[in-house]
């Protein structure tokens, strides 16, 4: 249990899935919530060494077997001495586990039940499965994203799962919390990565009302179609990022460039924006990344070096702020954001093995009879949970609406 950061003393319930639930629960035991991830016994479902699974820092793990009455009723018991629980399940299995939200809230009025899928929990698609990439296609997001030229390129499982998913669960949480703080009374959380992603898309909606925005991919201002607000490659095909948007930024852009501002076609002058590209590309392919970073070190020209994830631990700002730390052997984000007085810092747990606190943590929370419970096999402590490597084995390739597996 972290007990620092501003949640510290938030008791939370996460049953285990993958994607935004488990990084919705992340983010809570970063900020200091005592989060306790349920999981199901057996092998860890994570492709690597569960303690790499980083959504799961900070928590402790117990493995229940939830298909079995003492199961779910040992959720229900949890839920019980909770503030929040997370699931990530398909519409409808939580409850047929007897662990939905009527279920966990009857004798708990005031537990926020936070519940996350790909399509929300009603609508046609509610049912069927689908990935990051369908939630974003069908949300006309990932119509935006890439070059003019070619297909629209997935953007990881970032704006899906982690932006428009998990961080909107998280803010829909912290509201039901803050209403059950006044009124006594909990919520039902619904969040739907469908409705986040359109939602992290608002501003282009205002902008595409004035015509100040197009469906072409490469031909607007902030996706690559302004040459003064993109992406160009150097002498050693490396990359710098180009963003000076206002007037007085480009003039220094173009001053340290090297090119003279006379000659050089204007910022907003997008009859002639080829033209610009031009001459940009032209005068950075003549150096290199680290050369430009140099050039443009310590000034509002607004260009930056690409680096790779490794390169950005060790880049002067990063480092100063210790946004990527060393812990618990593995290389990872610090929490965020930051607290002027109620710091969270690093969790101090690892991320466990299934099962790895059943008793202790059972224990904990006040569950009756955890002995019985684990002798008759529905509580299962870590012995056994070596981390599958085959990832087939796990469906690690399948199709699901996040939870899916749960509902086999």
């Amino acid at each position: 249990m972290n007990e620092r950061g501003p949640l510290a003393g938030l008791a939370v319930v996460e049953l285990a899935g993958i994607g935004p639930a488990p990084f919705a629960g992340m983010v809570l035991a970063d900020l200091g919530a005592e989060v306790l991830r349920v999981d199901r016994p057996g092998p860890s479902r994570y492709p690597g060494d569960p303690r790499h699974d980083l959504l799961n820092r900070g928590k402790r793990s117990v493995a229940l077997d939830l298909k079995r009455p003492e199961g779910a009723a040992t959720v229900r018991a949890l839920a019980g001495r909770a503030d929040v629980l997370l699931e990530g399940f398909r519409p409808g299995v939580a409850e047929r586990l007897g662990i939905g939200p009527a279920q966990c809230r009857a004798e708990n009025p005031a537990l926020v039940y936070g519940r996350v899928t790909g399509w929300g929990q009603d609508g046609p698609l509610a049912h069927t499965a689908g990935h990051d990439l369908t939630y974003l296609a069908t949300s006309g997001v990932l119509h935006g994203l890439g070059p003019p030229a070619g297909p629209p390129v997935p953007p990881a499982n970032l704006l899906g799962d982690y932006g428009g998913g998990g961080m909107l669960l998280v803010a829909g949480v912290l509201a039901a919390l803050w209403r059950a703080q006044r009124t006594g009374a909990g919520e039902v959380v619904d969040a739907a990565i469908v409705d986040g992603a359109v939602l992290l898309a608002t501003q282009l909606y205002g902008l595409r009302h004035d015509g100040l925005w197009h469906h072409h991919r490469g031909a607007n201002l902030l996706d690559g179609g302004a040459p003064f607000y993109s992406v160009y490659e150097t002498a050693d095909r490396q990359h710098v990022a180009v963003g000076p948007l206002e007037p007085e930024f480009f003039a220094e852009f173009v001053t340290r460039l090297g090119l003279d501002p006379g000659a050089v076609p204007g910022q907003y002058d997008v009859a002639r924006w080829p033209e610009l590209r031009d001459l940009i590309a032209q005068q950075l392919a003549g150096r290199s990344r680290d050369e430009w970073a140099e050039v443009f070190a310590d000034s509002d020209a607004c260009v930056a070096p690409v680096l790779t994830p490794d390169e950005a631990a060790s880049h002067p700002q990063l480092a100063a702020r210790g946004v990527i730390v060393d812990a618990h052997g593995v290389r990872q984000p610090a929490s965020a954001p930051r607290f002027a007085e109620a710091a969270a810092g690093v969790p101090a747990l690892p991320p466990p093995y299934p099962g790895e606190h059943t008793r202790q943590a059972l224990i904990d929370w006040g569950v009756d009879d955890v002995e019985t419970l684990i002798e008759t096999g529905v509580a299962v402590p870590a012995g056994g949970t070596r981390p599958v490597q085959d990832r087939r084995a796990i469906g690690w390739t399948h199709g699901r609406n996040f939870g899916a597996a749960a509902a086999r």
